[in-house]
């Protein structure tokens, strides 16, 4: 038997109004400057006015960034570093959803580390901790707050670039307060929240998934699949919320241990040639792949089943798996996804360079089963 481990070096803090333990957090770090990493569309909202008050009275020298796009692009980053380094900032939170974790992410890395973001890409390219980073996500989808990876694009090749280190990319301290979901629009919400849903599935059901991702992959499983449904159509439910929060956390602990599948690997290509969010272009190819797993791991499926709680006594493990994937497709059906990737503009003649993409990518360490370009191929095909 290989021999494994797992890491969460962020301490997590969960709850409603849970932004009020920042000023302890921040002496905690020592902190004298901080610079504040926030998403635009909150500045105007009555989260981040309470964030804001709360630093205001904390007496925090404090220097906010918030000119951040979606897929957030090197030239962001270093802009974001540079105005860091100006101020000498000597810790960082973030406000945000993934994008701005990733952006805070990287200046925190370059803050001690210098050069530029290009240089980290890969696993475990730096050796020494980022400036101390607090994060507090506005979407429960990437689990970017506990996760040891961001995803940077470089600006001049329109590539996304992932920086990788499970000890030392993750935030110093996450706080999950679901007050934070509440202006989330209803679409967001059910793709950031089916993105959460497949790195729950993918790392559950990975090539080196353990006991311990196991774990918290069934529970996430449960609570997204229970909650999501209730958090889409109203996002001041504080249950729901709080329970996709954590169902994203917990997820975010284990993917960037296990790695992910072909749901991944198939959305990354369809996010980038028809401009589709990361979630949706994961919803979209979800239920083929969920498919295409169940035959290589019928007690996995049948396990995601019971959690979902789709389970029937009289069952037998294959129609235990087979009623995994109907659920699947139902709660993608239930919260308005698209019914194939030709409403979102897919076109039948990119399906064969997609696949090829997709095998030089090589998700198949992790997925699985096997996946060859012919697979592929009938996968978009399925979903298309």
């Amino acid at each position: 038997m290989l021999t494994s481990k797992f890491l969460c070096p962020t301490t997590i803090h969960f709850g409603s109004g849970v932004i009020q333990q920042l000023p302890a957090l921040l002496s905690t770090l020592g902190t004298k400057t901080l610079f504040l990493v926030v998403d635009s569309a909150l500045l105007s909202t009555p989260f981040y006015q309470s964030v804001k008050t709360i630093l205001d009275n904390s007496l925090t020298n404090t220097v906010l960034f918030s000119e951040i796009e979606p897929d957030p692009s090197s030239s962001t980053v270093q802009n974001a570093f540079e105005q860091a380094q100006q101020h000498q900032a000597d810790s960082v939170l973030t406000i945000g959803g993934g994008s701005a974790i990733d952006v805070a992410k990287a200046v925190a890395i370059l803050m001690v580390h210098g050069g530029k973001i290009h240089d980290y890409e890969g696993s475990e390219t730096f050796d020494q901790p980022g400036l101390p980073l607090i994060a507090i996500p506005t979407t429960a989808g990437t689990g970017s707050e506990v996760s040891g990876s961001c995803v940077i694009t470089d600006t001049d090749t329109n590539r996304k670039m992932s920086i990788r280190h499970a000890q030392l990319n993750p935030a110093r301290f996450a706080l999950l307060d679901p007050d934070a979901l509440v202006t989330l629009p209803a679409t967001v919400a059910a793709h950031a929240g089916l993105d959460a849903f497949v790195h729950a599935l993918e790392s559950f059901t990975s090539l080196k998934a353990t006991p311990i991702t196991d774990a918290l992959n069934l529970k996430a499983i449960a609570l997204i699949s229970h909650d999501l449904r209730a958090f889409v159509k109203d996002r001041s439910n504080q249950r729901a919320a709080l329970n996709m929060l954590l169902g994203s956390a917990m997820a975010g602990m284990s993917f960037g241990q296990t790695g992910l599948g072909n749901v991944h690997c198939m959305a990354r290509f369809v996010g980038a040639k028809y401009h589709v969010s990361h979630g949706l272009s994961n919803a979209l190819c979800l239920i083929a792949v969920a498919d295409f797993n169940r035959v290589a791991e019928p007690t996995k499926y049948a396990q995601i089943a019971q959690a979902m709680g789709v389970l029937s006594q009289q069952d037998d493990e294959q129609t235990m798996a087979q009623r995994a994937v109907q659920a699947i497709a139902a709660l993608c059906r239930d919260v308005g996804i698209p019914s194939g990737l030709r409403h979102v503009g897919a076109k039948p003649q990119d399906i064969e360079a997609m696949a090829a993409d997709c095998v030089k990518a090589n998700y198949t360490q992790w997925n699985p089963r096997p996946t060859d370009h012919a697979a592929f191929v009938a996968l978009f095909e399925a979903a298309y």
